[in-house]
């Protein structure tokens, strides 16, 4: 069978299996099975559990329970609601300052979460929440960024490093956005114009209440890009200044359900992980990456006509699966031509 009559037919048994309605791990760990029996020696099988743990057996995917523990934490506290007031008080005089607030609300609680769904589903979920929300996946720690430097094979520090810049952007951009839009739909009196004041000591107030979201955002931070530790260290040391200072666990009853909702969530995406990767590993095993890539790289497409190109497959691909699959499965594949074409991986 040609290589190309393979590929095409692994990605039609890939989507057929996918549109099925099979859970995502199932779908991915089903082709891989299906294939490594029909295309792979029969030794492969014996040595499936032996794959999958090597492949996650990576320090920095330890921080994955981490992290999520850490944001199930503050997600059961009220972090979200505490935040929010606080910047609500004083962003109250800015035009749209509610919805300003939201924003600044939502970058810091992705700050400290590291995870878009916990952002909006503690802060809120609709409009400029909604849209704040996914910052989770660019302001360190990024659970998606985690993923990405274990696919690149990239360093950890230097992605949260580099997603800073454009955190901050997309923040500046939405708050921009909110006071452009209230303006025009007080000009057009579609709203009511109100203007809520606060006492100084109201203010004040407010602060105390977010003092350990601070405490926590700073301390992480210092930790990690002062060189005291590393992301996982870094996770480790979050997870349990949550629990202690937030969330303000002290018996057992107290600890069960945020414990519960954490090892749920880690296990369903270890599953995808482990699953994702042996995907992975039978496509290249199979030398259906290296060709597609090789294929990608011989079209001697513009550097950025190439970058377009992947951008489009991944929002396509965004349609139907979550970021944890996307990267997994594309990353052997895109990773490549985009380093020949002199992008850096970062």
């Amino acid at each position: 069978m040609s290589m190309l009559v393979l590929g095409l037919l692994f990605t039609v048994v890939t989507l057929v299996i996918m549109f099925s309605g099979m859970p995502i791990a199932f779908s991915l760990g089903s082709v891989a099975l299906l294939f490594m029996y029909l295309f792979m020696p029969a030794s492969a099988l014996d040595t499936v559990t032996q794959n999958v743990y090597e492949e996650m057996a990576s320090i920095t995917l330890l921080s994955i329970p981490l992290f999520i523990l850490k944001g199930s934490a503050i997600g059961k506290s009220r972090a979200g609601q505490d935040l929010y007031t606080a910047l609500h008080v004083w962003m109250g005089r800015i035009p749209g300052g509610l919805g300003v607030a939201n924003v600044f609300a939502c970058a810091l609680f992705a700050a400290m979460a590291g995870s878009g769904p916990a952002t909006y589903s503690a802060i809120g979920s609709a409009g400029i929440i909604t849209a704040s929300g996914t910052l989770g996946i660019l302001l360190p720690p990024s659970i998606t960024m985690i993923l990405y430097a274990v696919a690149a094979e990239q360093s950890l520090g230097r992605l949260f490093l580099a997603g800073i810049g454009p955190g901050l952007l997309l923040v500046a951009i939405f708050a921009a956005y909110t006071v452009w839009r209230f303006r025009g739909e007080l000009a057009r009196g579609t709203i009511p114009h109100t203007t809520e004041t606060f006492s100084m000591s109201e203010k004040l107030a407010v602060l105390l209440r977010v003092l350990p979201f601070v405490i926590l955002l700073i301390g992480v931070m210092v930790a990690l890009y002062c060189g005291y530790a590393t992301p996982s260290e870094m996770a480790g040391l979050s997870a349990v200044l949550a629990l202690a200072m937030i969330y303000g666990i002290w018996k057992p009853k107290d600890l069960a359900p945020t414990m519960s909702s954490t090892l749920k969530e880690s296990t369903m995406l270890m599953f995808i992980i482990g699953m994702s990767l042996l995907f992975s590993y039978v496509m290249s095993d199979l030398h259906i990456s290296q060709s597609a890539a090789q294929w990608i790289v011989e079209l001697h497409l513009s550097r950025w006509a190439l970058f377009a190109a992947i951008l489009f497959l991944v929002i396509v691909l965004g349609f139907f699966l979550p970021p944890v699959s996307i990267i997994l499965m594309t990353a052997p594949i895109i990773l490549t031509p985009l380093k020949a074409a002199g992008f850096d991986l970062v």
